[in-house]
């Protein structure tokens, strides 16, 4: 049974040099582990973040001798928000670069089409930010004996369930339209918000798909505006739910607007600017240095090691970093050259606490349950003057804590 109090954590990094040593020398010399996630493109804002987490979380492991003195080497691919490269750069991780376990994967498309291959070559992966509720039960008992996936992260199931409580029981707005993306990732969190609000008894009165990187919304709106929508949900990656919020204020409809947590992206930021302001998602983790020493340490950590002043998108960096430090306390728990069955093994009956940024982790994983995050770790953000905020301050005292 998972247990989890939420507490943050203080970062030192320091980095570590690898010896430059042929692959079948490094193989034998460091603990490999992949990364991978969408570097460039419009995804790219979640995708620097996990990379750059689980940078932070290797360096500082390495900084104190990484595990059983051997380094961790991070063998770095870019799905580039794809599919079918996901499904490449799973073959080459799990067949030519002999790593022990991965950590990535931003979008639900691509951890979909690529966990099959992590599953049959007994790989684990945790995948910190892809956020569809199927992600992590493909492989689940009793269909299959074993899984391979993990995650961390606010899944589709824990967002939908707050987005809906958020508009109809504390806003006591049931008129309510929601516009969705047509990959997997906007149809399966729109069928996850649609399941949300029927359990509150309430049918929106539209629901509408788009194509990603439609470029006005302004046809969706009008027919929602028309249908007596009083609120409006988006599920898409930012820079399609900045085109609702800049196509709502094209028409001049004024009405609240809550989003799957993409609208933390600073490309949903940045392309909305003030149009964009006021808008509710689900967050893990927020850049507020004020919270507490600890959330200060991670985030000044971050910006020196990666000379940025806001981090492009703080969950998916907080869950990236807190990805790495699970999957490396399985790797040590495992003992010395494990296999991927024995990390496996090792996720779902961690012995020792894990103190991450989002929580202190206490057997976070089981056989039965691949998440790690629950919706204890969630709370709302809004942004505000081109920032995320906390969209209520008893959330900040509580997370602070």
């Amino acid at each position: 049974m998972k247990a989890m109090r939420i507490l943050a954590l203080g970062v030192a990094v320091v980095c570590a040099a690898t010896p430059a040593l042929p692959p079948a020398a490094r193989a034998q010399e460091t603990v490999r582990i992949g990364l991978t996630g969408p570097f460039t493109g419009g995804s790219a804002p979640l995708g620097v973040s996990i990379r750059d987490g689980v940078r932070l979380a290797a360096d500082a492991i390495n900084a104190r001798g990484g595990l059983g003195g051997r380094k961790l080497e991070l063998i770095e691919r870019d799905d580039e928000s794809k599919p079918e490269r996901g499904i490449q750069i799973a073959q080459e991780l799990t067949t030519k670069e002999g790593v022990i376990g991965v950590v990535g994967i931003a979008n639900t498309p691509v951890a979909l089409a690529a966990s099959r291959l992590y599953q049959e070559a007994k790989t684990p992966i945790i995948i910190p930010v892809a956020t569809g509720s199927q992600v992590s039960q493909q492989f689940t008992p009793p269909a299959y004996a074993e899984n391979y996936i993990f995650r961390i992260g606010a899944f589709d199931t824990i967002q939908s369930a707050m987005m809906a409580e958020e508009m109809v029981q504390r806003r006591k707005i049931t008129k309510l339209a929601i516009l969705a993306d047509s990959t997997n990732y906007g149809q399966l969190g729109k069928d996850d918000l649609v399941a949300a609000l029927a359990k509150l008894g309430v049918t929106p009165v539209l629901v509408e798909k788009f194509n990603v990187r439609d470029v006005d919304m302004t046809p969706q709106l009008l027919k929602a505006r028309a249908a007596g929508a009083q609120g409006v949900f988006g599920y898409a990656l930012g820079p399609d739910l900045a085109q609702i919020a800049n196509s709502m204020a094209k028409i001049g409809w004024k009405v609240p607007y809550i989003t799957s947590w993409n609208a933390s992206m600073s490309n949903y930021i940045d392309n909305a600017g003030v149009n964009g302001e006021g808008v509710y998602m689900p967050q893990t983790f927020i850049q507020d240095a004020g919270v507490s020493p600890r959330w200060a340490a991670f985030i000044t950590a971050y910006q020196k090691a990666f000379g940025v002043e806001r981090l492009p998108n703080p969950s998916s960096a907080a869950q990236s970093y807190d990805a790495m430090l699970l999957l490396a306390a399985a790797v040590a728990q495992a003992g010395p050259n494990p296999n991927g069955a024995q990390v496996k093994a090792a996720l779902e009956d961690l012995k020792a606490p894990v103190e991450g940024v989002i929580a202190t982790y206490e057997r976070p994983f089981s056989a039965e349950d691949h998440e790690a995050t629950v919706p204890e770790h969630v709370v709302f953000g809004t942004v505000k003057a081109g920032r995320v905020v906390f969209a209520d301050e008893v959330d900040r005292a509580r997370v602070g804590k």
